[in-house]
């Protein structure tokens, strides 16, 4: 007797792509000639776990992932499918660290995840790396949104005569950093050092020729930044910090890569940067202890 097809929109998904990987069906990856794969004929729940496996270099799975993106595109569902069935571990943990501290049905929020997925799936950069990763962020994003869109309408009923608190700040990594700069915690420059290097594995030399200072000063400012970055992640200083509107974050950004001074830049929290210079750990705590408003702003 064959079981119910599942309600919630990962599990549904995720039974479509075992389905695919079941007798008889005969859909399978191509591995020859991609640099780094097994050079043959590979099922999907091969190439599954061969993605996932830790001894997997990134360069390997982005190469995997680019012939998949194609494939979504060129060839149909059922490669739309196989897509999202490689990435569900990636889509599961995203779902998980999305309902820390929620209540209720997760089925609207899976929805998002697998609509922002889809989404990016149709215009992601090939040339970019973390390919799988920016899928799953870009279905973040959209839990995010449509979250941000219903957030004047939500209302929590407990049967005491307490309140539940607040759920807890997406932890995800551009969020964090996103509100570091809103913080003023760091520039929008070390913003760029940071994710550039740290989440999207582009070399430092490319970043520090971006900002027009050598690779020592580079790894130099990065390191300071990191240390203040840790030290308001450890005080709960990015808990509650509302973020800097997108387009303020994009014209800072965009004055950086311009080479534009930022502090002339909404959402730079009207801070200057120098390039030659590096600022000591006690003089950003001193001047954080003179101007308290620039962490609860």
């Amino acid at each position: 007797m064959s079981q119910p097809w599942p309600t919630t929109p990962l599990a549904a998904a995720q039974r479509a792509f075992d389905l695919m990987v079941c007798p008889p069906t005969h859909v399978a990856f191509d591995g020859r000639g991609l640099a780094g794969l097994p050079q043959r004929i590979l099922g999907l729940d091969e190439l599954k776990a061969f993605l996932i496996a830790d001894t997997t270099p990134r360069r390997v799975r982005d190469v995997a992932w680019r012939d998949l993106v194609v494939r979504a595109r060129r060839d149909g569902p059922a490669w739309v499918v196989a897509a999202i069935g490689i990435a569900m571990p990636g889509l599961r943990k995203m779902a998980g660290l999305l309902s820390v501290g929620r209540r209720g049905d997760s089925t609207d929020a899976d929805a998002d995840l697998l609509e922002g997925f889809l989404t990016r799936l149709r215009t992601i950069d090939l040339d970019a790396t973390r390919i799988c990763g920016r899928l799953i962020d870009a279905g973040a994003r959209a839990v995010k949104r449509a979250r941000a869109r219903d957030a004047d309408n939500d209302v929590v009923l407990v049967d005491a005569a307490w309140s539940l608190p607040p759920s807890q700040p997406f932890d995800h990594p551009d969020w964090v950093l996103a509100r570091a700069v809103a913080a003023a915690v760091i520039d929008p420059e070390e913003h760029l050092l940071i994710a550039e290097t740290r989440l999207d594995d582009t070399p430092l030399r490319q970043v520090a020729n971006q900002l027009h200072i050598s690779v020592r000063l580079a790894a130099a400012w990065r390191r300071r930044a990191e240390l203040r970055l840790m030290e308001a992640v450890r005080d709960g200083e990015l808990e509650w910090v509302p973020l800097v509107s997108h387009r303020q974050h994009a014209s800072a950004t965009t004055a950086v890569l311009d080479g534009r001074n930022p502090a002339n830049t909404p959402g730079s929290a009207g801070r200057t940067s120098e390039f030659g210079s590096l600022v000591s750990e006690g003089e950003r705590a001193a001047a954080d202890r003179r101007h308290p408003s620039r962490l609860a702003a």
